[in-house]
């Protein structure tokens, strides 16, 4: 049989590369630059070939060199190419710039993506509570009974405690059905001042509906220090409403029941989108229902061993997609989760 040819004493490295790059140079379409590649760098090619019986350093080092250097002239010839063909149909192609984007086929513009209208309004209500000093705040979503409702003061007899209405996933854990137990973790790791509010996913055990879901976003506000009243409770709420649902709104509160906080109370924004004067959106009472709020519960600080004579607190619920709903007019919570295209190319 007949020896195997040296593959690599054949080869003259300087004068492959010399005509490799005279090729690519000569190129003067992007095909015919393709046609030089394969030909010089393609698995077939002599230089590939001769890289594939390398048996000493020196061959090796030069072979690799011409490789990139072929490699490199290559790429800098394909950038002029594109660039030249580039200008080439701006200069013999006109594009009526007046005809409508739908209208210029693979030319068209990209719709522009957007965020979630609960991502919008998430984000608004974070804007204004940093701008209040506020800590942003948002904890786990499987939490313990203990933290769920017992620090919390919900009793024993509760209905919130019952699976018909809390997902468990055993007995002493649930997902958790309000932010709340992330203020309960702060006053834990930390002695007052607290100025907080906790925002995230709860989940509760509801049937689909228009005001019902069992997923949601809630922001609960919680300020403990020495000396906070009721007053300071009411202009927080009142300046947070109108940063929401604008300037020239109003609020009024109606006692209330929470097991968390004593006194309690539920505010109401001024109907928005009638003035007052009644509309559908308000049920024709000219108010709109936001969510709760009130004192904290002296129970809650001697939960975290603090002294119910020495701090006061107020802290309050308001939901992220009630939120949104309210401050685009939609008539059901459905559509925040439904995900369709028609709904959300509206924010």
């Amino acid at each position: 049989m007949a020896d195997r040819p040296d593959t690599v004493a054949a080869v003259d490295s300087q004068a492959l590369t010399q005509e490799a790059l005279a090729a690519v140079a000569a190129a003067s379409t992007l095909s015919g630059l393709d046609d030089a590649r394969v030909k010089y760098l393609g698995r077939k090619s002599e230089l590939k070939l001769a890289l594939r019986d390398v048996r000493d350093r020196e061959t090796g080092m030069a072979l690799n060199a011409a490789r990139q250097a072929i490699e490199q002239a290559v790429e800098a010839r394909e950038a002029e190419l594109e660039r030249a063909e580039i200008d080439r149909k701006l200069q013999t192609e006109p594009v009526d710039v007046t005809l409508p984007a739908e209208l210029l086929g693979p030319l068209r513009l990209r719709r522009r993506g957007s965020l979630h209208p609960s991502t919008q309004a998430r984000r608004d209500v974070e804007d204004i509570f940093t701008g209040l000093g506020y800590e942003v705040v948002d904890d786990r979503e499987v939490e313990t009974v203990r933290y769920n409702f017992d620090a919390l003061g919900f009793p024993p007899w509760h209905p919130a405690r019952s699976p018909r209405a809390t997902l468990f996933l055993d007995d002493d854990t649930v997902l958790r059905t309000e932010t709340s137990p992330a203020q309960i973790h702060k006053m834990e790791a930390q002695t007052p001042p607290i100025y907080m509010v906790s925002i995230g996913r709860v989940y509760r055990r509801d049937t689909i509906d228009a005001t019902h879901f069992p997923i949601f976003h809630q922001f609960e506000g919680l300020a403990i220090d020495k000396g906070i009243t009721m007053a300071d409770l009411k202009g927080t709420l009142l300046y947070v409403m109108r940063a929401l649902f604008g300037e020239e709104v109003d609020a009024r509160f109606r006692t209330h029941y929470f097991p968390f906080t004593e006194p309690s109370m539920e505010p109401d924004v001024s109907c928005f989108v009638c003035g007052g004067s009644g509309c559908a959106t308000c049920k024709h009472s000219g108010w709109i229902e936001l969510g709760g709020s009130g004192m904290v519960d002296p129970y809650l600080y001697e939960f975290v061993g603090w002294d119910p004579d020495e701090y006061t607190g107020f802290a309050f619920g308001l939901g992220i997609e009630r939120t949104a709903q309210l401050r685009h007019n939609i008539d059901s919570l459905r559509p925040f989760w439904e995900n369709d295209l028609r709904f959300l190319r509206q924010f």
